[in-house]
């Protein structure tokens, strides 16, 4: 009985380790995001000749949130030198930058304390940092921001001594960083849930001899023998309660399947792709875009 028992997990175990896993089978394009503007609000260590350019906790934030961004394998993070620029020149055609998502942020709170007990043989010396980051998404398909939210770090080290034998305690600089990584740790997991959840689009460049290129490659994930739905754009409508433009649901026009991806960078990828279904206007192709959904 026992050895019928045995043969049976083990064939029950063959059967698991053979059945395909949905969740190794589904495909993700990474998204293209780009953070500009993260700004440091506070006045923190801004002395007379405090340069804005060269903040050191604004490059600390930056730095720590692209980090967690590029280890997730969900995003291409584009470095661009003039990108604050751009996002304060694009407004809402953001989607000249040539993301699907634009990261805007600033440490909106900092501050740092060090407290000490003195016993009669024994001395404690703790070091507190707190920050507080804001975030907000913007999609630059539409200028829209779609997350927006704070939150709060903390970080400390204690040292001891007793009978003069112990640790002693310096200024701890790391603390800075664990503070305002505990800060953006919290807003991270939104952020991209947050692009995850929103169908990734691209867009018709050309279309030469029947064969149709689009924006995107192989370094988002795009493979030979991809296929991605054409929609039509909907209509634009504007809401007369805030005044935003609203882009209504796009109509279905046929497929794209990829056929090859070239390019050097994230940013000059293109793929060539034949398309079956209802005839597009080629002279009128910013009237379309692609969407894996």
């Amino acid at each position: 009985m026992k050895q019928f028992i045995r043969f049976a997990l083990i064939a029950s175990l063959a059967v698991l380790c053979a059945a395909p896993s949905f969740a190794q089978g589904e495909k993700t394009i990474k998204r293209k995001v780009a953070i500009g503007r993260f700004s440091n609000e506070t006045q923190y260590s801004k002395g007379l000749f405090y340069n804005k350019a060269n903040d050191p906790m604004r490059k600390q934030a930056l730095d720590i949130l692209s980090s967690k961004l590029a280890s997730s394998g969900k995003f291409i993070l584009l470095e661009r030198e003039d990108l604050d620029v751009l996002v304060a020149e694009a407004s809402a055609e953001m989607n000249k930058i040539g993301a699907d998502y634009i990261i805007l942020g600033s440490i909106t709170e900092f501050g740092r304390k060090a407290e000490g007990e003195q016993k009669v043989f024994s001395s404690t010396k703790t070091q507190t940092v707190e920050a507080g980051v804001s975030i907000r998404l913007v999609e630059a398909a539409t200028g829209l921001i779609i997350y927006s939210d704070e939150a709060k770090g903390f970080a400390e080290t204690t040292t001891k001594q007793t009978l003069g034998i112990g640790g002693t305690a310096g200024f701890d600089a790391t603390l800075s960083d664990k503070a305002i990584s505990a800060a953006l740790g919290q807003l991270v997991e939104n952020i991209i849930n947050k692009c995850m959840d929103k169908p990734w689009r691209s867009y018709i460049l050309s279309v030469d001899d029947g064969t149709y290129v689009i924006s995107g490659g192989a370094s988002q994930g795009l493979a030979a023998g991809d296929n991605f739905t054409v929609y039509r754009k909907g209509k634009i409508v504007t809401n007369p309660q805030t005044g935003l433009k609203i882009e209504l649901p796009g109509t279905k026009t046929g497929t794209v399947t990829v056929l090859q991806s070239v390019g050097d960078t994230p940013e000059t990828e293109i793929s060539f792709c034949s398309y079956a279904g209802d005839n597009l206007d080629v002279n009128a192709l910013e009237n379309y875009y692609i969407s894996d959904k």
